[in-house]
């Protein structure tokens, strides 16, 4: 008996050892996983925050003092040389490297011919200077550093190009007794815009393109003007796009905007009026890509306009305005300076007051003071991370800290207003080719992408998978069910990388061809179901008994298989009968509906299938878990069997239901590559069924490996993917909450 009682103690304390380990060890477990899930939810925001960050900007102790009069200034891209230019086209330079003197180190003279009677500068990012002398013939120089690697040790040493030759350009007037008196000019690949005024206010443009001679290899120019007579006032100012296509003309009240192409035949597109009451514009300058005109006026306001297209056609319009944020009662903006790149700019006023903006996402960026007042001219390095000032007497150089100015909260999650589109709108467009593009990430479309793409699959699967389940849990035998259930349960396991290429390589294409076809068939397969249904009710008793209880759902499988067959061969004839011979194009054509052969149908039939298992195995699970005594208890007390699953199966099952539904949801969100080969990828809001879409988790897989490490659009990427965890997380949430209170409800059947 004792050996017995140590045997039987014994076995307890190993009960209870295993029970404890057990317990522990899950306890352990979902305190790892909510442990693992915070980390990815922190290190999310650690990545996301810097785009949410303030500009910053900071002195260098690197002012040089000057002793000449300059015009214009500009900085290397690695911030260690800058330089400025004087009006006789002498070039200094100077150390600007943080706690260095900023001393002179070079100065480099260009020999002009003649009298210098007008100087000017070119957009940032082309970095040249142009003089024009008494002979109305223009020298264009180049500041530019040589960069060498003597003895492993990078030096930097300035020079000075003259990218079209060392002889000026041809002269621009044939009269004598003129000379220009103003000037702006503009190049792109050999050709040069030059839009001047004569000391007599005649404005006139000229379009001069170089052909290399096969013999002299010498350039030869060909010079085309236009005298620009519709321009009524005082000129103010004279601003040319970069190449030089487009010339605009301020005066006191209006501005003048031409197509400039064509240098014999100046084309006016647009003039318009630009006064406001009582005040009086101050400066003017085109930004980044010269798409947009800043306006600046004596009430510190400044103005927005670009070219777009409306329903009368293109017009030039303000778009949005931006005030200056300055202190004490002098807020006359004195002038604009763009960076070389981005939409974002700087407006001072005479006291050394300035204000950064950007004007895709109206942020107001920073606001301070200058170490000096009455500005010269302030020039942005090529990264925008510093910035250098010049004045009468120094030049000074600040950093920058101004990473994301693109990006604010408002930008992410409301329309905006985009250079050349017709109105506001949610637009995802990361990249693009060109230097001028203007980045947008509105997470708008990609997150209604989502949304659209997982209501679409559920539409599908929801109403298959919970069929399927209760039928199988409830109807069928219990020999059909042990080979249904596993057989669905084994489509979970299918490569959802299959399921896209299938969709969007034969689904897609097959779908475009046979799409009467496809309507045909989700007409007439309930109809087939229902008369199959109604005939096998009322054929003789005797036949009905030969069939094993629960197997006539196969007598389904030769009519869906019948009528599918049927539709598609029918789909040729319904296509020549009701739609002109071609769906497609009187889709697009007759109803206005725009038709992506990679839809929205396509998407909601292959993730409807990836999704259906999961819906199906849980609420299978849930339904047939339903204890037997209930069931049994309500067919004893009369009910019919429909009568018993409406009214305690269902609500019995209720919260597994409901948990297989919301569990589909999460899988129907998260899905990525499904969506990535099968929807076409179009960042589009629209709930045609026959359009496409972009979700956020195809969004990451497609530009994540594209995107710059610690750039705007690599930090997006992963505040899309907060986003996505926000929404899984969220709807995971509300389905415990309901489930919950489901199983409180019903947990008294």
């Amino acid at each position: 008996m004792s050996g017995q009682t140590n045997i039987a103690l014994k076995t307890e304390s190993t009960r209870k050892f295993k029970d404890k380990f057990a317990k522990y060890g899950v306890m352990t477990g979902g305190i790892l996983v909510l442990c693992a899930l915070l980390l990815i939810f922190f290190y999310l925001l650690y990545v996301v925050k810097p785009v949410f960050d303030s500009a910053h900007v900071d002195s260098r102790e690197a002012t040089s003092t000057l002793d000449k009069a300059y015009f214009a200034t500009g900085i290397e891209e690695q911030t260690e040389i800058s330089y400025a230019i004087t009006p006789n086209a002498t070039v200094d330079f100077f150390n600007a490297e943080d706690g260095m003197s900023g001393q002179q180190i070079a100065s480099i003279a260009t020999e002009v011919p003649g009298e210098i009677t007008a100087y000017s500068q070119s957009a940032p990012h082309k970095g040249l200077f142009g003089f024009m002398n008494d002979d109305a013939r223009l020298t264009i120089i180049k500041p530019f550093f040589k960069i060498d690697f003597k003895n492993n040790t990078r030096s930097l040493t300035p020079r000075v190009q003259l990218p079209f030759g060392e002889e000026p350009l041809p002269e621009l007037l044939d009269e004598e007794g003129y000379t220009v008196e103003k000037f702006v000019f503009a190049e792109e690949e050999g050709v040069l815009g030059i839009l001047y005024q004569l000391q007599n206010g005649a404005v006139r443009y000229a379009r001069l393109e170089g052909e290399e001679n096969m013999f002299t290899e010498e350039i030869e120019w060909i010079v085309e003007q236009s005298e620009l007579d519709f321009v009524d006032g005082k000129v103010e100012r004279l601003l040319i796009s970069p190449d030089a296509s487009r010339i605009f003309i301020l005066t006191k009240n209006e501005i003048y905007v031409a197509n400039s192409r064509v240098g014999s035949e100046v084309e006016l597109l647009y003039t318009k009026n630009i006064s406001r009451p009582n005040q009086q514009i101050t400066t003017a300058k085109l930004l980044a890509s010269a798409n947009s005109l800043m306006l600046g006026y004596t009430d510190g306001k400044i103005t927005q306009w670009f070219e777009v297209n409306g329903k009368a056609g293109r017009d030039f319009v303000q778009v949005r305005d931006f005030t200056m944020d300055v202190e004490g009662s002098d807020k006359a903006v004195a002038e604009i300076y763009p960076e070389f790149y981005r939409r974002t700019f700087i407006a001072t006023t005479s006291s050394g007051e300035v204000n950064f903006f950007h004007t895709t996402s109206e942020a107001d960026l920073w606001q301070g003071k200058l170490p000096t007042d009455n500005i010269t001219d302030i020039s942005f390095s090529p990264r925008s991370n510093a910035f250098v000032v010049l004045s009468a007497n120094q030049l000074d150089v600040l950093n920058v800290e101004n990473e994301h100015p693109e990006v604010t909260w408002s930008g992410l999650w409301q329309e905006v207003w985009y250079e050349g589109y017709a109105e506001p709108d949610y637009v995802w467009q990361s990249s693009s080719a060109s230097d001028d593009f203007e980045s947008k990430f509105s997470l708008v479309p990609i997150s209604f992408g989502t949304l659209k793409a997982a209501m679409y699959a559920m539409l599908f699967a929801v109403p298959i998978g919970l069929a399927a389940a209760i039928y199988t849990a409830y109807f069928m035998a219990p020999s059909v069910r042990k080979i249904v259930k596993p057989t669905v349960e084994i489509m979970e396991a299918l490569p959802t990388v299959i399921l896209g290429f299938l969709a969007g390589l034969w689904l897609a294409p097959l779908i475009e061809e046979k799409l009467p076809g496809v309507i045909l068939l989700i007409l007439l397969l309930p109809v087939a179901i229902f008369l199959t249904a109604f005939a096998w009710h009322n054929i003789p008793q005797k036949i009905r008994n030969r069939m094993p209880v629960g197997w006539d759902s196969i007598l389904l499988i030769p009519i869906v298989a019948f009528v599918g067959y049927f539709s598609f061969e029918m789909s040729p004839l319904v296509e020549e009968w009701l739609f002109d011979g071609n769906t497609r194009l009187y889709i697009t054509n007759e109803l206005g509906i725009t038709f992506d052969q990679r839809n929205s149908l396509i998407v909601g039939i292959a993730m409807g299938f990836a999704v259906i298992p999961t819906i199906f195995s849980i609420a299978e699970d849930a339904v047939f878990s339903v204890p037997k005594t209930l069931s049994s208890g309500s067919l004893a007390l009369g009910a019919t069997q429909w009568q018993t699953l409406i009214k305690v199966v269902l609500l019995t099952a209720s919260p597994g239901i409901f948990s297989a539904v919301m569990m589909g949801l999460g899988r129907a969100v998260g899905e990525t590559m499904i969506v990535l080969m099968a929807t076409g990828n179009t960042p589009i809001m629209d709930w045609s069924i026959f359009q496409g879409m972009r979700t956020l988790s195809a969004n990451i897989a497609v530009e994540m490996p594209e995107s710059e490490v610690g750039s705007s659009h690599y930090r997006i990427l992963f505040l899309a993917a907060f986003v996505l965890f926000i929404f899984t997380f969220v709807f995971n949430t509300i389905a415990e909450f309901v489930r919950q209170r489901l199983r409180e409800k019903y947990s008294s059947l």
